[in-house]
């Protein structure tokens, strides 16, 4: 097991990026694509605490969340943020990348290789 982990999906082109940063920095990581296995309640949790971005900001603000009839309101907490990506995995922001027991949300692709040195 790597100690960093890239939740990735592949047809994100800021994801790709930071799979390249990842393999010139030479780092070994864990690749999950997580449309294809999505993390589960205490995963995303987990996820959470290490994250150094706000909670609210792992959920995508897309065309989708739109449609669904989502608002900033509904995932202003941790627990309503789990809530939404247990039901719209797709809703989640790319790429995560998980350093130990810290984690960022690869935007702006300058975030990645800075995160990977520190």
């Amino acid at each position: 097991m790597s100690d960093v982990t890239l939740l990735h999906n592949p047809r994100c082109s800021t994801s790709r990026a930071a799979q390249d940063e990842i393999t010139a920095a030479g780092v070994d990581a864990d690749v999950v694509q997580y449309l294809k296995d999505p993390l589960d309640a205490d995963q995303l949790r987990a996820l959470l605490a290490k994250l150094e971005d706000e909670p609210t900001d792992l959920v995508r603000r897309d065309a989708a969340f739109k449609e669904l009839g989502l608002t900033d309101a509904d995932v202003a907490t941790a627990d309503q943020v789990v809530a939404v990506l247990l039901e719209h995995p797709r809703l989640m922001q790319r790429p995560v990348i998980v350093k130990g027991d810290r984690a960022i949300i690869g935007r702006p692709k300058d975030r990645v290789p800075a995160f990977l040195a520190d």
